[in-house]
């Protein structure tokens, strides 16, 4: 935004900072905390501390050292995010509506060099291929009007970081931090996101879903979700008939496993079941575009895991198998695992799946509008308070967005 409008929300965004920002240690912090959201929502190409700092001294026209002040407070400065992000968390819980999504993605952070922290060559979804990159994981909450993002962490690659703790130190990264695969990241996210009071729909793409102890986790936690899956994952019927379990003869360890569960046994790729059941698919709409309505053709089945069934491994409980399959497509591109309940519909299956849409939306504005990418420094601690900022300037202009459709919803109900 302008200087202009930027000036005249500064009451809001000094109340807003009241309800969000606990006690950062020492009172000068929350002026450097304001100034650096401040320099996030103003315009300007670059939202690094230097760049900010030239566009603010300007408007201010402080005799202040504004580009040391934020660069201390961001990268040297030892307040600790958590609480902030918990204080967060917990007032978007109170405003927004309870019937969202909670969306669990990463994103890549292309980089330069190799001394910033968590920094690899990868694979970056953000470029397409494999880059030097730092990735973050994150955990958007959405609505049907609104996405904003509750959390989010560095992936520390398994090489050159996870294992080498000298390089971690020199980073800041504190000791118990190490490698931990991003699905791990994700569930401590959705643990913070539940202790801070929400709930919901749990989304991912495959990267997450194809995890069986991912989707395992999830299950035991009480979370529903519908999660992507690639093509080769193996299925059965849920109401397959394994067959009965032997009876015991009275010599070894009493059989367990149905006959029918034995090395060897054969089930099919998600890809293959979609193939034998075309006839099941049917046309469904989940949301209005900017076009008109978004549809596909989509099948839903009550089926089984079974990728472990030819090592002897039963299966595992019963899940919908949710398969978009387009018109026109020779084989169906889309795949998902949810655990909604077996009475769910199949146009709530697909409006539930379709909710990750909201993700490229966010990364979006919190790249692009607030320079969520734009951290020029090396450090842990650096880069998780520039994440925290952030997030703080993104739900400020979402729930500026929702008081200005309130105000509007109740001047038409006025006339």
């Amino acid at each position: 935004m302008d200087a202009k409008r930027l000036l005249r929300l500064q009451g809001d965004l000094t109340r807003y900072l009241d309800d969000v920002l606990p006690d950062l240690g020492r009172r000068n912090r929350r002026p450097w905390a304001e100034l650096y959201l401040r320099g996030l929502l103003l315009d300007g190409r670059r939202k690094s501390a230097g760049a900010m700092a030239e566009r603010l001294q300007r408007i201010d026209r402080s005799s202040q050292d504004y580009e040391q002040g934020l660069q201390q407070f961001l990268s040297q400065s030892p307040w600790d995010e958590r609480p902030v992000r918990d204080q967060l968390a917990q007032h978007l819980c109170a405003v927004l509506d309870a019937d969202g999504s909670l969306i669990l993605d990463d994103t890549g952070f292309p980089k330069q060099g190799t001394h910033s922290v968590g920094v690899a060559r990868q694979y970056s979804g953000t470029l397409g291929k494999i880059g030097n990159c730092q990735i973050g994981v994150t955990l958007q909450y959405a609505t049907e009007r609104e996405v904003v993002c509750l959390d989010a962490d560095l992936y520390l690659p398994e090489e050159p970081w996870g294992n080498d703790s000298g390089r971690l130190a020199a980073a800041g990264v504190p000791e118990e931090i190490g490698y931990r695969p991003k699905w791990q990241l994700g569930l401590t996210l959705l643990g913070r996101a539940k202790a801070n009071g929400f709930t919901g729909v749990v989304l991912a793409d495959s990267a997450y879903g194809d995890v069986t102890e991912f989707r395992q986790t999830l299950d035991s936690e009480n979370w529903r979700y519908c999660v992507g899956i690639e093509k080769t994952l193996k299925v059965i019927a849920a109401n397959a008939d394994l067959g009965e379990v032997a009876p015991y003869s009275g010599r070894g360890r009493p059989p367990t496993r149905p006959e029918k569960v034995r090395p060897g046994a054969t089930s099919e790729s998600v890809l293959q079941w979609a193939q034998g059941r075309t006839r099941d698919f049917r046309k469904v709409a989940w949301r209005e575009g900017s076009k008109g309505k978004l549809s596909s053709r989509f099948a839903a089945w009550r089926v089984r895991p079974a990728h472990k069934l030819s090592a002897g491994k039963e299966p595992l409980a019963p899940c919908w198998l949710l398969v978009e399959w387009p018109e026109g497509e020779a084989t169906p591109p889309k795949f998902f695992f949810s655990n909604l309940s077996a009475g769910t519909s199949l146009r709530s299956l697909v409006r539930t799946a379709k909710g990750r849409w909201w993700i490229e939306h966010s990364y979006k504005e919190l790249k692009d509008e607030l320079g969520l990418d734009h951290f020029e420094g090396r450090s842990w601690r650096g880069w998780q308070h520039h994440v925290t900022l952030v997030m703080l300037a993104y739900a400020f202009l979402v729930l500026q967005r929702r008081q200005r459709r309130q105000r509007r919803g109740k001047k038409g109900v006025a006339r």
